[in-house]
């Protein structure tokens, strides 16, 4: 497979490029997405069989159960680090092994539905606290452990936001390569 195929599948939406500016509207945007993601997720997925979630989304990828998973446990970390920023002086965040929590038994063999009905409680919760945000705490921010970069409130929204759609479109398009929608 040509490496420029390979990298479409794996980046379908593209990198996520924050904007220099975030604007209130981009806020409001990137939360509606958080928003609608649990229901827009649930419905590509629910109705997939065993065969049909244990199908890698390209080759070498995780398949979609792994994706569901793995997109429940970015988002819980992601949650966490949105209260330490909001509630810590620029706390460094700890990392995770994302490849090793997609191979274990609950991330490959569990249930879908327990990561769906949990992706839903999460973004109901994460919506809410968003919405409720000042300017002052939407600038506030944490430490990444990978090059010390500083990630405001904002930018993590819309990294968020991105992260939803990128995996969406990952089980989207394996949807329509194989023909099951």
């Amino acid at each position: 497979m040509k490496s420029s195929t390979l990298k479409s599948l794996q980046y379908p939406i593209g990198d996520f490029i924050c904007p220099e500016e975030i604007t209130k509207e981009q806020i409001k945007k990137w939360i509606k997405t958080l928003e609608s993601f649990p229901v827009k997720l649930t419905n590509i997925v629910l109705n997939l069989n065993n065969e049909q979630l244990n199908t890698p989304y390209r080759p070498n990828g995780w398949t979609v159960i792994q994706l569901v998973h793995h997109i429940a446990d970015s988002h819980h970390n992601s949650y966490t680090r949105f209260k330490w920023a909001l509630t810590e002086e620029a706390p460094i965040i700890k990392a995770y092994e994302e490849k090793d929590w997609a191979n274990l038994v609950d991330a490959s063999t569990s249930p879908v539905i327990l990561s769906l009905n949990y992706i839903t409680a999460l973004h109901t919760k994460l919506v809410y606290l968003l919405k409720g945000l000042t300017d002052e705490q939407l600038n506030r921010y944490f430490i990444h452990p990978s090059g010390e970069t500083k990630v405001t409130v904002a930018e993590n929204i819309g990294s968020y936001a991105w992260h939803s759609n990128h995996h969406y479109a990952h089980i989207k398009n394996l949807c329509e390569r194989e023909g099951w929608l």
